[in-house]
């Protein structure tokens, strides 16, 4: 249930002018700058609005509200001035704006705390380095399965693609096996079909010079999988007594693994450390909002944000402090200190506009919009994930999408069938390969 809002501020503003930036809940959900003229994205259904917005929080038509962070340019001249959750990690306020003439007013569910500064990329960049975190380590370039093979990729897709980094001679650290190895959401240990050993391909990664990485949706439940049958006491149940509802997906309507669960954190901890000794040492952990969902958890003095962190520190601990963990689908100021790399943006796809109408689905102009907003995020909190490089000539505006990925200078991932790129495909490929995240 959302809290009740009370008054922040009352700042002048010259309303042609001014800029309003809103951050988003999630990885997914839009982030950006607008004026105050225009219409912010929103969840275009129900169901996005809780996989990709902040779940249970509507915004009221014609307000402006950032989830932990919002920040105003009056546009007249005064300072930039920003409103920030002063504990970030254990609490996220939804901090609003609303306009009454020449004059905009502040309001918040909780504590904030006011900077400025001279513009709204620079002022959020001294916040994040107010914090006081090491600097990321240097990310590896990676081949990734997802947008070309999606879930239906197999074992010898990905021996095919390890063959052709050869071929092509192109600077793959890490080759990571994305959704379709598993059986179902829940089950990691058992294989689909389309795979026969998960430890066998780790190793083949390996005898070629390279580092094996594997996805998962850890705090994610697929009903019909073995997991959700045997264990039911071990996902999150919502206040009526059925099971806390994490959206629908792949055509499931999905459960949360309650990892305040001694058995459930027992259970996803030998999952890491499985796939840890099998040779997988890049991690890509997806999906992570569900970990942040509320509902009536085993242990009912853990709040939902704390048992969320506690999750992904009981990861980390099982994979080793060695080994990569990228982040994704995750509320970004809860996890700060967590993650080598994030996913700053919703996914991009070969086609420009995105799935539905909505700024938090596939699409390459969504992906571009938060990107390009959350760059200040980038070497301050974490390395930025922009998300894959798309070059095979099939990909709609390849090479403003190419643009993007390479001006972040973030994370650098390549996700093609290889043998399907054209020279300028293999050329930019190579090229950005060579070069960002480090």
């Amino acid at each position: 249930m959302q809290r009740p809002f009370t008054p922040v501020a009352a700042v002048p503003v010259d309303p042609r002018r001014a800029r309003v930036h809103e951050e988003g809940w999630q990885s997914w959900s839009p982030s950006g700058a607008y004026a105050l003229d225009d219409a912010p994205y929103r969840p275009t259904d129900g169901n996005w609005a809780t996989v990709c917005y902040r779940p249970g929080v509507t915004v009221p038509e014609g307000a402006f509200q950032g989830e932990g962070l919002l920040a105003l340019d009056p546009g007249d001249g005064a300072p930039v001035r920003l409103w920030a959750a002063p504990d970030p990690v254990r609490e996220v306020p939804s901090i609003r704006l609303t306009r009454a003439g020449t004059v905009v007013e502040i309001s918040a569910d909780g504590p904030v705390k006011e900077y400025t500064g001279t513009d709204v990329q620079t002022l959020l960049a001294e916040w994040a380095a107010g914090l006081g975190l090491a600097a990321p380590r240097p990310a590896p370039t990676v081949w990734c399965s997802w947008y070309e093979y999606f879930t239906a990729v197999t074992e010898d897709d990905v021996h095919e693609n390890l063959r052709a980094m050869d071929t092509l001679d192109l600077p793959v650290e890490v080759v990571q096996i994305d959704d379709g190895y598993q059986r179902a959401l829940g089950d990691w240990l058992t294989l689909s079909g389309r795979f026969r050993s998960r430890a066998g391909i780790a190793d083949a990664i390996r005898a070629r010079g390279r580092r094996a990485g594997i996805w998962t949706a850890p705090f994610l439940v697929d009903p019909s999988s073995e997991l959700a049958a045997a264990h039911p006491d071990r996902l999150v149940r919502s206040a009526d007594g059925g099971f806390a509802h994490a959206g629908r997906n792949w055509g499931h309507d999905l459960r949360v693994l309650d990892t305040t669960h001694p058995d459930a954190a027992a259970y996803l901890t030998d999952v890491f450390r499985t796939l840890r000794a099998e040779g997988y040492d890049y991690f890509k952990v997806d999906f992570l909002y569900a970990g942040a969902l509320d509902g009536v958890r085993h242990d009912d003095t853990v709040d939902a944000l704390t048992a969320y962190r506690s999750g992904i520190e009981l990861i980390r601990a099982a994979i080793g402090e060695d080994a990569y963990l990228l982040g994704c689908g995750a509320p970004i100021l809860p996890s700060i200190g967590l993650f080598d790399a994030m996913r700053v943006s919703p996914d991009t796809a070969p086609h420009r506009r995105p799935e539905a109408d909505d700024y938090s689905q596939p699409g390459q102009d969504p992906a571009e919009f938060t990107g390009a907003a959350r760059q200040w995020q980038h070497g301050r909190l974490w390395t930025n994930d922009p998300d894959c490089l798309m070059a095979r000539p099939a990909v709609e505006t390849r090479e403003r999408w190419a643009a993007h990925v390479e001006a972040t200078g973030g994370l650098m991932a390549s996700s093609d069938r290889l043998l399907s790129l054209d020279p300028w495909g293999v050329d930019t490929t190579r090229r950005l390969l060579s070069g960002g995240g480090r």
